[in-house]
């Protein structure tokens, strides 16, 4: 006789009939993996990294399931507990319906469900009525599935804006509810739309998925035919946030995935249409970041990406200091460049490049202009990893710019209180900025309203690369 895995019992109306539930199959035990949190590298019982084999502080490791080689999923406590009903748990059936309303589609693990021994005549007469009506007894009633991942394949995002070019206006459509408080936005079915993700802000989940449906146009431009790393937040901003960087069993509805461009892994993903944006936020995505290559040549960048993450304590002025700084020597060096926020704590510069050098060249340039600026200002720049490498400095971080790499993509938000956007901004004004996280998800509209025109109008049209004569002048100076 197998081992019950759950007691408690069931209830309708009055009726409350004790019972025990085994399992119907054999299933393999699953284990998880103590993670550094900062990396999510797997930690030694002895808690040391066993990638960089340096020493792991307990309040780092976290626990983390391995769905495939090398690829985490950080769970919480909450959600472990959650997955282990306490034995005095009663479970409510809402309805019954016809049995052959219930396809078999919809069901996934069978369990073997028994009375209690005092519950046997009580169970019986439930089960006899049940066999002699035709119906079954409903706890949970799954959702229709949202519309399936999509192959890649030449059909292109709806919206066709180019970056660089100042999209129209978009108003959200007001989301429809139905009497289960489900909405639908951009044809997505919205659940638990009412969630409140941002306790600073009270901003909901339906909030967030109206303004990735109206934020599109500005937004796609940026994610079209670039992986992208979806940051999951199921239990909003402060819970655990876990990166998704390839397809998983989890599917996000209308998201394009690209097999073979990432061996042995997974299928990349793209973000390439509203209907995919909705769909990444209904799957509780609230962070977007993309790679520096397109699926169409994924081993050939075509941007760098300069990080400019500053010491808390330092004031803001030394973060516009350091902006206006970096383009100036990448200007030197003959090399246009943009600036936006992050969203966060700082401002990201970024320059477009033709797609002429591999990954290893652009990651090793970006270090030597890193490590120049570190070298010729140490008292205001740090160019190692680290917080104690950055006490009273701004570490540039370079590092952004390897193979599976990523950064926010621009007017994509944070998972941090209230929501910060990351938002392209002109030189001009680089002197009006008042934070990282100037523009949020209820303000950044007021924002590209009073644009006259896209302050990355010129990005898309830059040619240029890196040259020979560029790296002995970083070694010159």
């Amino acid at each position: 006789m197998p081992r019950a895995i759950w007691k408690g019992a069931i209830s309708f109306g009055l009726v409350y009939v004790p019972v025990q539930v085994y399992p119907a199959t054999q299933s393999e035990h699953t284990g998880f993996n103590l993670l550094d949190r900062r990396t999510l590298d797997p930690v030694g019982y002895r808690q040391i990294n066993k990638r960089t084999g340096k020493g792991v502080e307990r309040d780092d490791i976290v626990r983390g399931y391995e769905y495939e080689k090398g690829e985490y999923v950080v769970i919480s406590d909450e959600e472990i507990e959650a997955a282990s009903p306490e034995s005095t748990q009663t479970v409510d059936l809402l309805a019954f319906v016809e049995a052959a309303q219930v396809s078999f589609l919809y069901l996934d693990t069978p369990y073997w469900l028994a009375p209690d021994k005092r519950a046997g005549k009580t169970y019986a007469l439930l089960r006899e009525a049940l066999a002699a009506s035709g119906k079954i007894g409903i706890r949970i009633v799954r959702e229709a599935q949202s519309a399936p991942v999509r192959a890649a394949s030449a059909a292109g995002a709806k919206h066709r804006t180019k970056l660089g070019t100042k999209p129209a206006a978009h108003s959200p459509r007001r989301a429809v509810h139905d009497q289960a408080g489900v909405a639908e936005v951009a044809g997505i079915r919205i659940t638990h739309p009412e969630r409140v993700i941002d306790a600073h802000s009270g901003l909901r989940k339906l909030d967030l998925v109206q303004y990735f449906e109206s934020i599109a146009p500005w937004l796609l431009p940026h994610l079209k035919s670039r992986p992208v790393a979806l940051a999951r937040a199921p239990k909003g901003v402060g819970g655990e946030l876990f990166f998704q960087k390839h397809a998983s069993s989890r599917l996000i509805p209308h998201a394009t995935q690209h097999d073979g461009l990432d061996p042995g892994h997974a299928p990349l993903l793209t973000i390439d249409s509203t209907e995919a944006l909705v769909g990444a936020a209904q799957m509780d995505t609230i962070e977007l970041h993309t790679w520096n290559a397109l699926t169409t040549s994924i081993e050939k960048p075509d941007r760098i990406v300069f990080d400019l993450d500053p010491d808390p304590s330092l004031a803001w002025e030394r973060m516009l200091e350091a902006a206006q700084l970096t383009r100036e020597l990448l200007d030197a060096l003959g090399l246009s460049a943009w600036c936006k926020t992050s969203g966060g704590k700082g401002l990201h510069v970024v320059v477009p490049l033709t797609r002429h050098a591999g990954w290893d060249e652009v990651k090793g340039f970006a270090r030597a202009v890193a490590s120049h600026m570190a070298a010729t200002l140490p008292e205001r720049f740090s160019a190692k990893m680290g917080a104690q490498n950055r006490k009273g400095r701004i570490f540039i971080d370079y590092l952004r710019n390897g193979r599976g790499a990523s950064t926010i993509a621009a007017y994509a938000p944070r998972a941090r209180p209230g929501l910060g956007v990351s938002v392209p901004v002109g030189w001009d004004e680089l002197h009006t900025l008042t934070s990282g996280d100037q523009w949020n998800v209820t303000n950044v509209r007021e924002r590209l309203e009073g644009l006259r025109a896209d302050p990355w109008r010129d990005y898309g049209k830059t040619r240029q690369r890196i040259t020979a004569s560029m790296r002995q002048q970083l070694e010159s100076k």
